[in-house]
């Protein structure tokens, strides 16, 4: 595959693991990136694990597209 450069090279492996991980968690990839957007700026820090996608896989499954802020 050609990405132009090694940082494209690694920025493009990272959207890929991206959507294979939520294809694996039976997600859309899109609505995933949209919910962790609206959620990130306000999320604590320390409880980002909160928003990998097996755990918001829930509540994303029956989401209307786009996904719903955090709330």
């Amino acid at each position: 595959m050609f990405a132009g450069s090694d940082s494209g090279g690694e920025r493009a492996a990272a959207m890929y693991s991206l959507i294979q991980t939520c294809r694996l968690n039976d997600i859309d990839p899109r609505a995933y990136l949209c919910h962790v957007l609206a959620c990130i700026a306000d999320h604590p820090i320390n409880r980002v694990d909160e928003l990998l996608p097996w755990r918001v896989a829930g509540q994303l499954r029956n989401a209307p597209q786009p996904a719903a802020p955090c709330g």
